[in-house]
């Protein structure tokens, strides 16, 4: 991968099992990962955190030391797929080549009763998850 690449949770599933070397980054805060769950074997660094949602500033740093290799490919996932994208983007600015954002997130997009998990999403779908 070469640009950032957006798979669905089933799809970002499949290429982790076929690229075993791969990584899988919640970016989410500490309090969804925690408490709503997150994908078995995640690593957590926070692209923005709670209470005031600012941006990590740390973050690139904070994924160097865990994945040092730039060619190692990463996968990112949010809520919803936004904020993982953006962080997506940082990473390629910082030299990253083999990049995935998971368009659907962890919760997937809201439904027509402002609902989350209904419609999509990484537990929607039935692959492995928990919460701490």
């Amino acid at each position: 991968m070469s640009q950032i690449k957006n798979l669905n949770p089933r799809e970002a599933w499949r290429f982790m099992q076929d690229n075993p070397s791969s990584v899988l980054v919640d970016v989410r805060a500490t309090l969804e990962y925690s408490y709503v769950g997150h994908p078995c074997g995640a690593v957590h660094i926070p692209w923005k955190e709670a209470p005031d949602w600012t941006l990590n500033p740390d973050f690139v740093s904070a994924v160097q030391k865990e994945v040092p290799d730039k060619d190692t490919p990463i996968l990112l996932l949010c809520r919803s797929g936004q904020r993982s994208l953006a962080a997506a983007n940082a990473l390629h600015k910082a030299g990253y080549t083999g990049l995935a954002n998971i368009d659907e997130g962890f919760e997937g997009p809201l439904d027509e009763n402002k609902h989350r998990g209904t419609l999509g999403g990484w537990r929607y779908h039935g692959l492995p998850w928990e919460q701490s």
